[in-house]
């Protein structure tokens, strides 16, 4: 028998011992997470059995729970942050932070192509929760920010969860 078959469906044999109402919920936690998201959440959701609709919009759901927490927090940071600079306070001269190469390449995104291109863009880079503090933390608005996250999250979920779905399903089940 195929070892990847085998795994799966122990990994669905486990999930299947949680009440079917909660296993959404799981996923929707699952895409809160950095770096699982609704890209992972969705695909953990479809290889534990979850029907694959159901495993996209809760994970792109908890993704975009998470995302839009993150931005109003952001928000509320930079304006304090830009208040006390222009409040005429003693102002020291820090050496700043290298950037990663991940955040690099989302900054060059973010000016050439504006919110977005690089929301779209960023998942290949950087976790969503990541790129939309960067967003707004440069000064762009929290709603286009918001938006642009969610048509991201919404299109990368359901191209992971879709992909994921069609692999099961023709190549190894």
């Amino acid at each position: 028998m195929n070892p990847i078959a085998d795994l799966i469906r122990t990994f669905q044999e486990l999930v299947a011992q949680v009440p079917e109402f909660l296993q959404p919920f799981i996923v929707l936690l699952g895409g809160m997470v950095p770096f699982i998201e609704g890209d992972a959440g969705g695909i953990i959701g479809v290889l534990g059995g979850i029907n694959p609709i159901v495993a996209g919009v809760a994970a792109a759901t908890g993704n975009f729970l998470a995302v839009t927490a993150v931005v109003f927090v952001s928000s509320r940071a930079r304006t304090a942050v830009v208040a006390s600079r222009s409040g005429g306070g003693v102002q020291t001269l820090e050496e700043p932070k290298p950037q990663s190469k991940g955040r690099q390449r989302v900054q060059r995104w973010l000016v050439r192509f504006g919110v977005p291109g690089a929301s779209l863009l960023a998942p290949v880079a950087i976790p969503t929760h990541f790129t939309a503090a960067m967003f707004v933390a440069s000064g762009a608005p929290r709603g286009w920010v918001l938006l642009w996250q969610a048509v991201a999250i919404v299109l990368w979920t359901t191209l992971t969860t879709t992909l994921i779905w069609v692999g099961l399903n023709t190549v190894i089940m």
